[in-house]
């Protein structure tokens, strides 16, 4: 039976070599995310807002033309014990 990850985490490259990372719920709201804010304004030098979760008060803008890669992972939070 295949695994279900808990959250994904989005990891952000930056055209000067920096990178960012944010977590998402459900691929589905990366998708969401990437679709509607990302991709429409991808050659735009404006601000977007990037949503962080699990950070009160805090929030992340970025220029969309200084992203230069986008690397999504699934997070497993459980782990199996195993007593050797």
């Amino acid at each position: 039976m295949p695994r279900t990850p808990d959250e994904y985490a989005v990891f952000i490259m930056l055209a000067g070599g920096h990178r960012e990372e944010v977590r998402f719920a459900t691929i589905q709201d990366f998708q969401k995310w990437y679709s509607a804010e990302l991709l429409p304004k991808a050659n735009d030098a404006n601000f977007i807002n990037v949503p962080i979760k699990n950070v009160q008060g805090e929030y992340m803008v970025v220029r969309p033309s200084a992203i230069a890669a986008i690397r999504v992972e699934p997070v497993f939070a459980g782990s199996v014990e195993r007593d050797f």
